[in-house]
This record gives C-alpha cells, structure tokens and sequence, in this order.
C-alpha cells in the first residue's frame, strides 16, 4: 500500500505543491505537481488568500495521508522568511481543518535524504528528483522540484511512529492515519525480512 506525501514548498510568490506516492520498497511515482502564488505587488490579504485556495483545492483532489512542508529558518532575509512562514501556516491550517498529519523537514535533510549530501545544490537535487521518479527532467521551477524532493523525503524518512519530523502526531502510531500505519508495519515487516537474509 502506497503513502500518499503531498510536499510544500512554502512560499507567497511562488508555492511549490506536489503528490507523491511512496511505496514500503521506497519506489516513489509522481502523481502531481504544480505551483501556486501571487506577484509581490498584489495587496497581502489576496495573496495569502490565493495560496489557501491553492492548497485547499490542492488537498481535496489528492487526500493525502501526511503532509511535508519545508521548515524554514534563517537570519539573513527576515522579509522572505516571514512570507514563507505566513505561507506555511495556511498550509498546516488546511491540513488540519481535514485532519491530515503534517510533518516539518529541514532543507539540509532534504538535500541529505535525496542526493546523500545536505550540501547539495538545487541542481543536484533537481536531477536526483528526476533519476528518484524516473523522470525525463525535473519538474519545473526549482520550488515544485523542491516539494516532489520533500514528499520523497518524507516518504523515506518521516512516515515511521515516532517520527521526530511530524509536528502533528508524536510518540507511537496513535496519531498516525490507516495509511501510515500500514505503511510503517509493512516496511518494519521489509526490514525484519532483510535483516533475516542477511544472517
């Protein structure tokens, strides 16, 4: 059974959205993906309106059973930091009005997770999300490569209980979705089985 990992990109000017399927072997399939925003002369109010329309139309046309959002911190651009932190917040609102868990991940641990280095550029990670998703090329722009890589990242890394990437559902499978669940048994059954083999 496949984990369904919409991945975002927050941002006002450009919000990168994708849907990933992840299977327990870590096979990843591309579903969708897409971005949403606002040019930086549009009044606030409507571009924080464009993004939660976005979302909320992105949201009920793929039901995902987790959302992956890029955490963001920084001291060197407070006003693009703050754009994006407005951006997330709708993102995590609209995942939780339908219940959807949301996890938080660091851009070197999606660099780290989907190139093996958290000091890849854009353009590695680019590329790997293409090689990742039997792809002819990466999505385009960078910002919706960059959500496929968080849903990739998510699907690998942050879908086990006790996931410390989750800000929604902590400690144990009690706040896991049906999915989730069955996802996690199933790839602890994959590596019990390979741990077997091996001995």
């Amino acid at each position: 059974m496949a984990l369904r990992v919409v991945g975002v990109d927050p941002g006002l000017t450009r919000c990168g959205l994708a849907a990933v399927d992840v299977e327990t072997n870590r096979r990843a399939t591309l579903v969708d993906v897409t971005v949403v925003g606002t040019p930086p002369d549009v009044p606030l109010d409507k571009r924080l309106l464009a993004i939660a329309e976005g979302i909320d139309a992105w949201l009920d046309r793929h039901e995902p059973d987790v959302v992956a959002i890029e955490r963001v911190f920084s001291q060197l651009n407070v006003s693009t930091v703050m754009g994006t932190a407005q951006a997330s917040g709708i993102v995590i609102a609209a995942a939780a009005r339908r219940g959807i868990p949301v996890a938080l991940h660091t851009p070197t641990e999606v660099k780290a997770a989907v190139t093996g280095s958290g000091q890849a550029d854009k353009a590695a990670v680019g590329k790997m999300v293409a090689k990742i998703l039997r792809l002819d090329a990466p999505p385009k722009p960078a910002d919706a490569a960059d959500a496929v890589a968080l849903a990739i990242t998510h699907g690998w890394r942050g879908a086990a209980p006790g996931s410390q990437a989750s800000a929604s559902a902590h400690g144990g499978s009690a706040g896991l979705t049906g999915a989730q669940r069955a996802w996690a048994e199933a790839e602890a059954k994959a590596r019990r089985a390979g741990t077997r083999r091996r001995h």
